[in-house]
């Protein structure tokens, strides 16, 4: 922590002897616990890096194209399915019900429709109109002169009006004579109970100071004067310290990588660098010069012997195979090449037509090409 961080926090609570006291052991301690911890961290860091720089890329990649082959694979599988059960779906059961709809089910609907119209209707509108006569002139004529008649001047006068004079003449006076008793009642016993809340009011009250008084002299005073001059410097001191030892730890794990990265190179990579410069190198120079050069060259001279004496095969095979030809079919025994003399017989590029003369080949003969090149 730098003078102007530690000025800031020190501006309310000033340096003291105990936090000057355990400075020093707390930084020296903290360093001790937390340079395992930072070098353990940055060997995992570098192992991180290394993992991600060499083995997540090919390991991506290979995952891509499994993932696009499956992909490829599913949709081509599921496509065919689908197409298929849409198929049997649009042949096994849309058809069938689209027939069943124009062909059955939509002359059904007409006719009942029809029906209902043309019988059903008129049919309930007189039986509706010829009930609700009947029930008229049977019940609702009656029941509305029993009920003009009867019970309403019954229920008027045994009902209504000795409610209405119990009602003015008894509860009334009882009514008001009651709530007058429970006014006084309520009047004398919110009296008293003030006077008791009053009391217990008060009592409260000191009891609340005396406690407040108690709280604040044995547990809020120590722990603030410990929380201010013990705890907070404490905690003070040992964040500053693990920030120091933080630092320190990362400067020391970084030495030790740099020492390890120079041993290394020095044991392994300098040998190895010198073994490959002058060993390797012209071992394999002698190598290349005195065994694969010649070796190459003998290999591609004996290829171009071999291409050479193969030509020349196949040339003798062709030669025989023409004069055996004209053996067979006649011709010029004195030519051995070239266009023939004369005449020639029906060919692919000729429409003239011998009858004396043989027919000529219709395979081209393409070695007489190559021996007229040759």
């Amino acid at each position: 922590m730098d003078d102007s961080k530690r000025q800031a926090v020190d501006r309310y609570e000033p340096d003291t002897a105990l936090t000057r006291l355990i400075r020093i052991p707390v930084r020296i301690v903290v360093l001790l616990l937390v340079l395992p911890v930072r070098m353990v961290w940055d060997l995992l860091a570098a192992g991180c890096h290394a993992f991600d720089r060499t083995v997540l890329p090919p390991v991506r990649r290979a995952l891509g194209a499994s993932a696009d082959a499956l992909g490829r694979g599913l949709e081509w599988m599921f496509g065919g399915i689908g197409w298929a059960a849409g198929w049997l779906i649009g042949t096994l059961v849309l058809i069938p019900l689209r027939w069943s709809y124009t062909s059955v089910l939509t002359p059904l609907g007409r006719g009942l429709r029809w029906l209902g119209i043309a019988v059903l209707v008129p049919a309930a509108l007189g039986l509706r109109t010829g009930l609700a006569r009947l029930f008229a002139a049977l019940l609702v004529v009656p029941a509305m002169g029993l009920w003009r008649h009867v019970l309403v001047p019954a229920a008027r006068y045994g009902v209504v009006v000795p409610l209405v004079w119990l009602y003015g003449a008894v509860l009334t006076p009882v009514g008001l004579g009651t709530a007058w008793v429970l006014g006084k009642m309520w009047q004398a016993m919110a009296w008293w109970l003030g006077l008791v809340w009053q009391g217990l009011a008060a009592t409260g009250r000191g009891l609340g100071i005396a406690v407040a008084w108690l709280v604040m002299t044995l547990l809020v005073a120590p722990a603030s004067w410990l929380h201010r001059r013990v705890l907070a410097p404490v905690g003070r001191e040992i964040a500053g310290a693990a920030e120091v030892a933080w630092r320190i730890a990362g400067y020391l794990s970084r030495a030790v990588g740099r020492g390890m990265a120079w041993l290394f190179g020095h044991l392994i990579g300098v040998p190895v660098a010198w073994a490959y410069r002058r060993v390797c190198t012209p071992v394999g120079h002698f190598v290349r010069d005195v065994l694969w050069t010649p070796a190459r060259r003998a290999t591609a001279e004996a290829g171009r012997v071999a291409r050479g004496a193969l030509a020349t095969a196949r040339e003798t095979v062709r030669q025989a195979r023409r004069d055996a030809w004209r053996a067979l079919v006649g011709g010029t025994g004195g030519t051995r090449s070239g266009e023939p003399l004369g005449v020639p017989a029906r060919t692919l590029g000729s429409t003239t037509t011998v009858p004396s003369a043989a027919q000529a080949s219709e395979t081209s003969l393409l070695g007489e090409k190559l021996v007229k090149q040759g």
